[in-house]
């Protein structure tokens, strides 16, 4: 005897999600925990070992778990440093994850700008996929920047103090 709930090969599941207008009404996300928080680090400016001065929060929205069909977000806790030799302040290591200030992480990135470059779909249809398929809300705009921008987020150049 089959179950007639159980989702298999052609066999069309509805979403239970589609016909929501608002964000507060989707399913809450499953965290994962993450830490970067380190005593020292090495300066990336002058190579000293550099000292923790606060840890801080990141939250990252990641693809969701196809499973329990619920999103997906990164809780990262991660240092922040100060270097006295050049009175430099830099955040632990996280480009591995995300492009700095992001808040997805390079998977959810690289699938929305392949679904809109090798697929085809417009800005719209390629949020709606990434909801529907991979259980992650990305608006049409923000895809819109990354295609544009090739895939990459923009990075800022230091500004340097003059004396």
């Amino acid at each position: 005897m089959e179950d007639v709930a159980m989702a298999g090969p052609g066999r069309y599941v509805p979403d239970e999600t589609e016909g929501i207008v608002r964000v507060e009404e989707l399913p809450k996300a499953k965290v994962s925990e993450r830490s970067r928080n380190y005593r020292h680090r090495t300066c990336p400016q002058c190579g000293r070992s550099a000292y923790r001065l606060r840890t801080v929060v990141r939250r990252l929205h990641d693809l969701g778990d196809l499973v329990s069909g619920k999103p997906r977000d990164i809780r990262i806790t991660y240092s922040q440093h100060h270097c006295l030799g050049c009175n430099e302040y830099f955040n632990a290591e996280m480009e591995d994850l995300a492009p700095p200030k992001a808040h997805y992480t390079h998977r959810v990135i690289h699938t929305a700008v392949r679904l809109v470059v090798e697929d085809g779909l417009p800005y719209r249809s390629a949020s709606w996929h990434l909801w529907r398929d991979h259980r992650v809300f990305v608006p049409f705009a923000t895809v819109q920047n990354w295609v544009e921008a090739g895939g990459k987020m923009g990075r800022r150049t230091r500004r340097r103090r003059l004396s």
